[in-house]
Order: structure tokens, then C-alpha cells, then sequence
């Protein structure tokens, strides 16, 4: 998958959020996809799952803000951002990593309570 395959997906996904629009998250995951976010907390394994998840994420309002360039190396991308919601701001760093169909099969989010600001 080269570089600019990996930088569109995270386009997508932060389209996704700014159009309410899960077709585009259920298009940009592979059916075995697992999410961790934020690292250390429960995997939502599958595409049900993941999609269950990011419902939820699309329907508290959250939407989400760049915050610095995309980093890529081998089958996956690392992506600083901020999610903000009404009443706070999250700074993430996602991880995509990707199968050789370009679907992400693997997306970990690495936030803790350091990094919300009300």
C-alpha cells in the first residue's frame, strides 16, 4: 500500500466523522478489524463490533481535528489529532495498520487523562 493509499484512509475516516457518515467507516475496516481506543481498554473485534463503536463515537458529537502530519512506515499509518465534543477536547494519536487489500485491520488509539482538556 504506498503512501499516499494510507493518507487517503485517514482523510476518509476524519470525513467520516465531520459527514456523520458510517458507510465510509464500514467501507474503510476489513470484516476482521479489532479497535482499541484508547490502548488498554476492551477490543471491538469484527466489523459489528467496530462499527458499534464508532456510532457511538459519531453520535456524541465527537469530531475530529488534524493536529500534524500523518507518519507511515511498512503497512501502517500513525495520526496525531484532536476529537473535540461539546465540552471537551481529546489529543489522540491513532494507528491504522493495514491488510494487503488496503482495509485497516487494526486501529489502536493511544489517549489517556492527560490528554482531555475541558
Amino acid at each position: 500500500m504506498e503512501t499516499k493509499d494510507k493518507i487517503a484512509a485517514v482523510d476518509l475516516y476524519i470525513k467520516a466523522f465531520k459527514d456523520t457518515d458510517m458507510a465510509i467507516i464500514k467501507d474503510l475496516y476489513a470484516t476482521d478489524a479489532i479497535v482499541e481506543d484508547p490502548v488498554g481498554t476492551d477490543v471491538h473485534v469484527g466489523i459489528d463490533a467496530v462499527c458499534a463503536f464508532y456510532e457511538g463515537a459519531i453520535a456524541s458529537g465527537a469530531k475530529l481535528v488534524p493536529s500534524g502530519t500523518p507518519r507511515c512506515a511498512g503497512n501502517a499509518v500513525a495520526f496525531p489529532f484532536q476529537v473535540t465534543m461539546p465540552g471537551m477536547t481529546i489529543d489522540v494519536i491513532d494507528v491504522f495498520e493495514f491488510n494487503d487489500s488496503g482495509k485497516v485491520v487494526s486501529m489502536k488509539a493511544y489517549w489517556g487523562p492527560e490528554n482531555l482538556t475541558a
